[in-house]
């Protein structure tokens, strides 16, 4: 198991591309993921609010299953810690709260104007973009990121997807450098 901890934000969990790709690859041990009932609220909120016609409770199916299928992936304990922390934006501190009590060394977010270097060093936190942080992991293990890439596309089948639509919809979430760096290897998605 790794012992590298990441701190999902509430902008890695929705939308769902992102979301899947990062559960597989927290599953397969190489990143400790890590997130909060308060990230989770964050997730189906911003996803009811673009979607209104979701069902929110299957969304809360997905947040249980979260749960269950990632080890001791819900980081608690955090609140007191709110108060005292200092980000450009006051909403975000639970963020970092949650990273900090978590043992996180990395938050994975899509904003990273949110959390400056200066105010996480103290932590020995890094904020890294989703793409970076998958481009890192693929260059550390090309393998086991193929392989979870390939598992999340064959489980996408209404459509199903090919490998260049797939690598396409991850070119739309953000994620170029990682799209670009995968179809290298499209063969084994």
């Amino acid at each position: 198991m790794s012992h590298y901890t990441a701190l999902l934000d509430a902008n890695v969990l929705y939308p769902a591309p992102l979301r899947d790709i990062f559960l597989q690859l927290a599953v397969t041990d190489l990143f400790k993921a890590k997130w909060t009932a308060d990230i989770h609220r964050e997730w189906i909120e911003a996803l009811m609010r673009n979607e209104p016609e979701r069902d929110r409770a299957a969304l809360e199916r997905t947040r249980d299953l979260m749960d269950m299928a990632t080890r001791d992936s819900l980081v608690t304990g955090y609140a007191s810690l709110i108060e005292t922390l200092s980000l450009p934006d006051p909403d975000d501190r639970h963020v970092l709260a949650a990273a900090i009590v978590g043992r996180c060394g990395v938050i994975v977010t899509q904003n990273l104007k949110d959390f400056p270097e200066a105010a996480l060093d103290a932590f020995e936190i890094e904020a890294q973009h989703p793409d970076e942080f998958l481009c890192n992991h693929l260059s550390l293990a090309p393998g086991v990121v193929c392989n979870a890439v390939r598992k999340v596309r064959a489980r996408l089948l209404k459509p199903h997807y090919s490998v260049e639509e797939y690598l396409a919809t991850l070119t739309r979430q953000a994620l170029v450098a990682t799209a670009g760096e995968l179809q290298s290897f499209a063969e084994l998605l």
